[in-house]
This record gives C-alpha cells, sequence and structure tokens, in this order.
C-alpha cells in the first residue's frame, strides 16, 4: 500500500471500456499509444505486449490505473478488480526497479 506522500505525488492513469458489437477491450490510457487488452478474445502475445509497454512506463515512474466507466455489469467488475490487483503488482514491480538501478531519472 503506497504512503500518503507516495499516493499524493503518484500519477494516476485513466483506464476504459470499450464494448462494441464483436468484442470488449481494456483501454489503458498510459504512454503515447493506449494499450488495448481483448477481454472477449485470447490473444497471450497481445497481453504480452500491453505488460512490456507498462514496464516502460514504470521505468519513468510510479504510477496507479483508475477505470472511468459507468456501466455496472460483468466487464466493469473485473476490470476494476484487475486494475486493483495490477496497481499491487506495479508498485511491487517499481520497488524492485529501483533497488535494482533500473528507474530512469
Amino acid at each position: 500500500m503506497p504512503s500518503a506522500k507516495e499516493e499524493k505525488y503518484m500519477e494516476t492513469k485513466k483506464a476504459i471500456i470499450e464494448r462494441t458489437d464483436s468484442n470488449t477491450y481494456l483501454i489503458l490510457e498510459v504512454g503515447e499509444t493506449p494499450l488495448k487488452i481483448v477481454l472477449t478474445e485470447d490473444y497471450p502475445n497481445d497481453v504480452k505486449n500491453v505488460f512490456n509497454n507498462l514496464l516502460k512506463e514504470l521505468k519513468k515512474g510510479l504510477f496507479q490505473i483508475n477505470i472511468e466507466d459507468e456501466i455496472e455489469d460483468l466487464y466493469h467488475n473485473i476490470c476494476t478488480e484487475y486494475l486493483t490487483q495490477l496497481n499491487s503488482e506495479l508498485k511491487n514491480i517499481y520497488d524492485e526497479l529501483g533497488e535494482f538501478g533500473l528507474l530512469q531519472k
């Protein structure tokens, strides 16, 4: 859990859920290009690429991702829980990157 000081200065990124007739996506607005995870299909290499991009951004500074979605459905609940876990993991990884001197100044 981040300290009060870290929360005050930690950057917050936005996530949205895009629902279409054919697929549903979790879109993470991190970095210059939004990162898209397909929720209705299984594309492990695409998810791997999203995580690689998250790590690149994490080296620049700690952030958390908050969902901005008004529709209370199963996708909303899944993504909310997913982001809770992801934010916890990002914090742990950020701490480890710092311990190994891998953060960008």
